[in-house]
């Protein structure tokens, strides 16, 4: 019942900032269009709405990593987005290598909007080298949450529970074997949440990895245009699969 009430608090909790996190995405997409459009900005300007976009990406990350430590689960199961959203999931957050087909897609524009058709020789040759490297901390990550799963179905852990549903089956939660192997299975499900929790933030290590090393090798303008763009297709996401949502539900 603890774990449950834990549970809620904690989506309740996130769903709050959430919702106020995407509401300043939202205003920070119409800053980056009108500088993108307007090209008024100076080069210090760039840079300073730049910082500030980046500011707003890490605030995420610091609220999401606090309210994991107290529930990891919530973030596998995340109340908070659409069904559409989620099936782009790739532990708990956007893919690393998606970015990379963003960054071409954004190339390749032609009309009204974020374009990135400006990129040299060496840009472009720097962003594929950090594409193959992303690639690999990605398979990493698959890697770790592989052993998590093997974990999960180990011999050990499957007769403890097996030993905890029978005590409870037959009555017996008082006795001291019973309370010896809930202890064990509190034990083995902590040491399993830890392992969650780590599987996590290593892959959103791996998503601010990517997204700082691309600002890092684009200039000021880009960087304004690609963020736009990243912004964009989030809430574009958002909107079309709360729509689909919506319309699943209609009787």
């Amino acid at each position: 019942m603890k774990d449950i009430m834990r549970n809620q608090v904690v989506e309740e909790k996130f769903i709050e900032f959430y919702e106020k996190w995407v509401t300043q995405l939202d205003e920070n997409l119409q800053l980056l269009l009108r500088a993108s459009r307007e090209q008024s900005l100076n080069e210090a300007e760039q840079q300073a709405l730049v910082s500030r976009m980046t500011t707003h990406i890490k605030e995420y990350y610091t609220v999401k990593w606090a309210m994991a430590r107290e529930d990891v689960l919530v973030f596998y199961n995340p109340v908070w987005i659409s069904t559409l959203e989620s099936g782009y999931f790739w532990y708990t957050g956007w893919k690393p290598s998606s970015v990379f087909r963003l960054v071409e897609s954004i190339k390749k524009k032609r009309e009204v909007g974020p374009r990135l058709d400006d990129l040299t020789e060496l840009q472009a040759k720097k962003i594929e080298e950090l594409r193959l490297r992303i690639r690999l901390e990605e398979e990493k990550v698959d890697r770790d949450m592989e052993r998590q799963q093997v974990t999960l179905a180990d011999r050990k852990m499957m007769e403890l529970s097996r030993l905890a549903a029978r005590f409870r089956r037959e009555g017996d939660s008082t006795s001291d074997a019973s309370k010896h192997v809930d202890g064990l299975v509190g034990i083995a499900l902590k040491s399993l949440m830890n392992g969650l929790e780590k599987v996590m933030k290593t892959a959103d290590c791996v998503r601010l990895k990517t997204m700082k090393s691309i600002l890092d090798n684009l200039n000021s303008k880009q960087s304004i245009e690609f963020l736009a763009a990243n912004f964009m297709l989030q809430l574009q996401l958002r909107q079309c699969g709360k729509k689909r949502d919506a319309i699943s539900k209609r009787p």
